[in-house]
């Protein structure tokens, strides 16, 4: 049996071919198993290359063991072989050249952080993505960040999940919408599953689509079932818990908020380094005259380099951040590897390495916080008594800034240390952050709001015209001309001499609509006015089928109406009585409304964005 017939048997067994809501609603709860599944299972896959590359690459080759978060120990053990610098800085290098020719052979859409591709494929390819796509992806990211490459999981593992979910909807031949909220569904499965942060994972995937604070709501649900799936098949084979170990710090001094909103301002400088330097090096290495193949492995060379010096920017740097926690991290080197972490990722990943810009934001904006935390503890060590909550909230605001994600941001970073107490500063950051950094992104594919977004145009248009009535705009003192049904052709030629109206309707004795027809409906007939005008009445030429809309009718459903004849004009006739005339409504009316309606929209969030109105 192929995997499609799988899929359809599958379905029909849940539907049994009904359009019930009942079973709609379990034939969905099927669906997002199956994509809850098969995230997992590519977060598993990947996890498990992650270590392996890790071993093979930087402890077998290189000799080098960089600490792990509590949450993530090594699958493998480590060897005795003693670190070797000159493999270290080869190492990048090499997982870099591996990675590019992988890519560049196979799948060339599957270079780079993996999310903003992702982003684009829901916008802009109604959520398809080629079935190579996650297999290329695994393993060129388990290449180039398994090798030391200076990256995060998540952008792999976004393009992954999104793949599969993508496939599967695919296969299942479900509708566009459909496809884009499954490709959602897996993306946001994979997060969840490989962050150990299921929640996290359903509201990063509504939320990283725009730049504006809002939410796709239809992927919610179906995301928050995948992940929990997802989550719980990765969990069952490496273990429950958080990521980070972190203690149970709480907020309880008022006067701590100005040093936290002293940290949202060095977060925000920190984002815009990060950005500025990201896409400066990904557009010089875009215009570098050299085979795509060879980048990665130069971005890798200059990771390298930088390791040799500090070892603490390479790989996924995410032990580093856990020694912080515990606070065996002085501030200066904190501060250095937030920036050293900044070049060599735009290094690694802007080159066309494949790797995430989620992972080491974490990183960064945690090293940040910690060298704020510590500054402000040496100074006033009575209302900052531990750096440790810093860290935490500083990973929650540099996420918020960089990548426009303020409500996941307090939420992920919780989730990845278990650490729910911190809340309000989380809160208070990463909304300064988010605010400070409004013209910022590391994902150039988000859109500002629905609005602009490809996917949602024609969703607007029909929910913009569905919020107003005919009778909003149908003025019924135009003077329309009505047509007796007993006027003959020829009495009707002189009158058409006298007027411009294209549509006449036909009324009886009793002035009710009987019939209606248009100058193209009588054309052929204008040069016999000689032999027809005074045997055929006005009567015998309308057409008895009306298509009318009344004054309570919505304007997507009038427009529709317009089109099933292709007309520009239409009846419209009391709710009650659909013989009563009132007058006639033009699609050039409908239209015209539109276009103010959205053109208003549109000066609203563009004086929005400009800061006229709050932008949260």
């Amino acid at each position: 049996m192929t995997d499609l017939k799988i899929f359809v048997f599958l379905k029909q067994i849940v539907t049994g071919g009904s359009d019930d809501p009942a079973k709609r609603t379990g034939q969905w709860l099927l669906y997002c198993i199956i994509v809850g599944i098969a995230a997992g299972l590519g977060a598993v896959l990947f996890h498990l290359l992650m270590h392996v590359s890790h071993y093979f690459f930087l402890d077998y080759m290189a000799g080098y063991r960089p600490p792990h978060p509590a949450g993530d120990a090594p699958l493998f053990g480590h060897t005795h072989r003693e670190l070797t610098p000159f493999l270290l800085w080869i190492v990048p290098a090499l997982g870099g050249l591996l990675s590019g020719l992988i890519v560049w052979r196979f799948c060339p859409e599957a270079q780079g952080h993996g999310t903003d591709a992702a982003i684009k494929a829901y916008h802009r390819d109604d959520g398809k993505i080629d079935f190579k796509v996650p297999i290329v992806k695994t393993i060129a990211s388990a290449l180039t960040l398994g090798s030391g490459g200076s990256g995060g999981s998540e952008g792999p593992i976004c393009q992954i999940g999104a793949g599969l979910g993508s496939v599967i909807a695919q296969k299942l031949k479900v509708s566009p919408r459909e496809v884009r909220i499954l490709m959602a569904a897996g993306m946001g499965a994979g997060i969840g599953s490989i962050f150990r942060a299921p929640l996290s994972g359903a509201l990063f995937a509504a939320e990283i689509l725009y730049q504006d604070p809002e939410f796709e709501a239809d992927v919610v649900i179906p995301t928050a079932i995948a992940s929990a799936i997802s989550y719980t098949l990765f969990c069952t084979i490496f273990g429950w818990g958080s990521l980070f170990e972190a203690k149970d710090f709480r907020f309880d001094n008022v006067l701590a908020l100005g040093p936290y909103a002293f940290l949202a301002l060095a977060l925000s400088i920190g984002v815009f380094v990060f950005v500025k330097m990201f896409w400066g090096f990904h557009d010089y290495f875009q215009k570098l005259k050299l085979p795509q193949w060879l980048k990665p492995a130069i971005g890798g060379l200059a990771t390298g380099t930088i390791g040799l010096f500090l070892p603490q920017v390479l790989d996924f740097s995410y032990g580093f951040v856990q020694q912080g926690l515990y606070n065996e991290m002085p501030g200066l080197l904190l501060l250095t590897v937030a920036v050293a972490k900044i070049v060599a990722t735009s290094f690694s990943i802007g080159s066309g390495g494949s790797g995430g810009l989620f992972g080491p934001s974490v990183v960064i904006g945690g090293c940040i916080g910690g060298a704020v935390g510590m500054a402000f503890h040496n100074l006033t060590p009575a209302i900052v008594p531990s750096a440790a909550p810093f860290i935490i909230v500083g990973m929650a605001g540099f996420l918020s800034g960089g990548t426009n994600i303020p409500i996941t941001a307090v939420i992920v970073v919780s989730e990845i240390t278990s650490s729910y107490h911190l809340l309000l500063p989380s809160m208070l950051v990463c909304s300064l952050s988010y605010f400070l950094c409004r013209k910022l992104t590391l994902y150039k594919e988000q859109v500002l709001n629905k609005l602009e977004s490809p996917a949602h145009k024609g969703d607007f248009f029909s929910d913009v015209l569905e919020d107003i009535k005919v009778g909003d705009i149908f003025n019924p003192s135009g003077s329309i001309a009505v047509i007796p049904e007993d006027m003959t052709f020829e009495q009707f030629c002189k009158f058409f001499g006298q007027t411009e109206q294209h549509y006449f309707p036909v009324v009886n004795k009793n002035k009710r609509l009987t019939g209606i027809f248009s100058i193209n409906d009588i054309r052929s007939f204008l040069y016999n006015v000689s032999e027809l005008g005074d045997i055929v009445i006005m009567k015998d030429v309308a057409r008895t089928d009306i298509i009318t809309t009344t004054p309570s009718e919505d304007l997507n459903t009038l427009l529709k109406k317009f089109t099933i004849r292709n007309i520009d004009r239409m009846p419209v006739v009391k709710d009650d009585d659909p013989t009563y005339f009132l007058g006639m409504i033009s699609r050039r009316e409908v239209i015209d409304f539109y276009n103010v309606s959205v053109t208003s929209l549109k000066e609203s969030s563009s004086r929005q964005e400009k800061g006229v109105t709050l932008p949260f």
